[in-house]
């Protein structure tokens, strides 16, 4: 653990000491326990104050110093990120958890609900949910109904706009947690008797996927570890959020390989004003991280599979693929090459994303329906 959350979670347990005891902390309390100057404990109080974990009980009055207290020990929010990405009339719905379970606990219930969702799937913490623009009545309720469905995902301008109908559980976390996730702009909670309905705001983003390939050599590298670096990098970017890291297997018989011939791609969502950025941004951190003359790089932007584009990715597990083919293929579908001979194998991860782990993984694996 590193010292910065080791100090906090020291302060943040003085803080309820004295909250327990007193009902309340002041700065000075803190600076006295931990034996700190007063900007660090004043510092770490402001801190915890932003971060949701410590209230504002009374305001400095005169001599009377401001008085605080620390929250309960639940999480502010079990949603670290909420957000949405869109291709033409459709939403990809993505809610990153602290928990499996919870993310596990939305997914089956959102699928049981049905409405505007026609898919729902897990990987670890991250709920991805795809839908069509529209809605439809739901029921949510006690057991055999969902306890939490989506109504409907419209887009407003720049936004997308959930209504997210639940009781129990479900309704605590739309009324007082989603709202403090990464990517919400606002939650528009309302009871109804019961049951709660609110709509969720989230970014309009788009979708952008970035294969990587050919950036490793028999001496050091590796393309799946630079192309991990590469949304490490990105995600540090205001305006950019991480989605996913993928490795994809392509024909094992290339003669011109380091290994087994893998390829990855990265997802990420992505103001629309920031695109063209991020294609720079990409270019410059892997021109500058491989260790491969011919690494190459290809750049999507939307997640709807095209049927001729699967095709290629079929075709670069077949068969030795061509620059002047891969070039065609990228021009046909808008898709953005950069950098040496790698574009082969990169647009190949491109072709290839949105299949399952199973698939990507085994080149023997062709039938894609």
């Amino acid at each position: 653990m590193s010292s910065v959350l080791e100090h906090r979670r020291d302060y943040l347990r003085l803080m309820r000491q004295f909250t327990l005891d007193n009902g309340f902390f002041t700065v000075t309390d803190i600076q006295q326990a931990a034996g700190i100057p007063r900007s660090t404990a004043q510092d770490w109080v402001y801190r915890l104050l932003n971060e949701g974990c410590v209230l504002l009980k009374e305001e400095k009055r005169g001599r009377n110093a401001a008085r605080y207290a620390a929250l309960s020990a639940m999480p502010a929010s079990t949603c670290k990120r909420i957000f949405t990405t869109v291709d033409g009339d459709q939403v990809a719905i993505y809610h990153d958890c602290i928990s499996g379970a919870c993310a596990a606990f939305c997914g089956y219930h959102h699928a049981l609900a049905g409405g505007p969702l026609y898919h729902v799937e897990r990987d670890g913490t991250l709920l991805k949910e795809m839908a069509h623009l529209g809605g439809c009545e739901i029921s949510v309720g006690l057991a055999p109904l969902a306890a939490v469905g989506v109504c409907s995902v419209e887009r407003n301008e720049d936004a997308i706009v959930q209504t997210i109908r639940c009781i129990g559980g479900p309704a605590y976390s739309l009324s007082g947690m989603m709202a403090r996730a990464e990517g919400v702009l606002r939650v528009e909670p309302h009871h109804i008797n019961h049951v709660v309905e609110g709509k969720v705001w989230t970014s309009a983003r788009m979708h952008v996927i970035i294969g990587v390939d050919d950036t490793d050599t028999r001496d050091g590298g590796a393309t799946f570890a630079l192309a991990l670096a590469l949304l490490n990098h990105l995600s540090g970017i205001k305006g950019i959020l991480p989605i996913s890291h993928h490795v994809v297997m392509l024909n094992p018989d290339v003669f011109r390989k380091t290994a087994g011939n893998s390829a990855s791609y990265i997802e990420v969502a992505v103001l629309p004003a920031m695109v063209q950025d991020l294609t720079e941004r990409a270019r410059r951190f892997v021109a500058d991280e491989t260790f491969s003359p011919d690494w190459g790089i290809a750049i999507r932007s939307g997640f709807i599979p095209l049927e001729g584009l699967r095709e290629y990715g079929r075709l670069v597990r077949e068969q030795v693929v061509t620059r002047v083919v891969a070039e065609a293929t990228a021009e046909r579908y808008k898709i953005t090459l950069v950098g040496g001979n790698g574009v082969i194998g990169a647009l190949g991860a491109v072709a290839l994303a949105g299949l399952s782990h199973e698939i990507q993984l085994d080149p023997a694996k062709n039938d894609f329906s």
